[in-house]
């Protein structure tokens, strides 16, 4: 009797556990998070008004991300970010910060064109085995007598998603799925956990 109460509560409470450490988890990030935001516009107005107001700065910094979104998807505005990113490209201790953070930003944006284009399936590192990765760009390699060799390169994550490999095989050892590139990184960061049953190759 003993023993079975016991089994029942450590089953209860793992099932228990493992649905509560995500939760946790989310909550703390975004309290993080939003104290982070909060902070740093915060100071400004407890400078300004005489007392600090939690939340102020935050939503100060969402309207701020929100303006700065709509310049950008204007000529004008474009033309100053490139100005403002030329700038930061000419100082020599921020031109290699600046421009790793926007390639890998760039890299998980659907609207730039240098993003990932797709989710695919390689046989790497070795004959049998076979990896997920993100297709990045298709190049020709020209030969003399004018022969060409065609690649495609993609990146395979090697530690969760930042860190990884770029590696070029031939268009017909690229197997393109039916998936998203959202759906893609949610499989990388889950550890394949997130990997459908089933899933069809796509053309193109």
């Amino acid at each position: 009797m003993g023993k079975s109460i016991r089994a029942t509560f450590k089953r209860k409470f793992i099932a228990g556990l493992f649905v509560s450490v995500p939760v946790i988890i989310t909550i703390l990030a975004i309290v993080w998070f939003f104290k982070v935001v909060d902070g740093l516009l915060g100071q400004f107005y407890a400078e300004l008004l005489g007392r600090h107001i939690s939340g102020l700065g935050f939503i100060s910094a969402v309207v701020l991300i929100f303006i700065i979104g709509i310049i950008s998807t204007n000529v004008f505005g474009r033309r100053i970010l490139i100005f403002v990113e030329r700038i930061l490209l000419n100082i020599p201790v921020l031109r290699g910060v600046y421009a790793a953070i926007k390639q890998l930003v760039d890299a998980f944006s659907p609207e730039s064109k240098t993003s990932f284009k797709k989710f695919v399936i390689v046989e790497y590192p070795r004959p049998g085995t076979y990896s997920f990765g993100f297709l990045t760009k298709e190049c020709c390699l020209r030969a003399a007598k004018d022969a060409e060799a065609c690649f495609k390169a993609v990146y395979i994550p090697t530690n969760h998603l930042y860190l990884g490999e770029i590696v070029l095989f031939k268009e017909n050892e690229v197997f393109n799925t039916n998936l998203t590139i959202q759906e893609g990184i949610k499989i990388i960061l889950s550890g394949g956990i997130a990997t459908p049953d089933y899933f069809k190759e796509s053309s193109g």
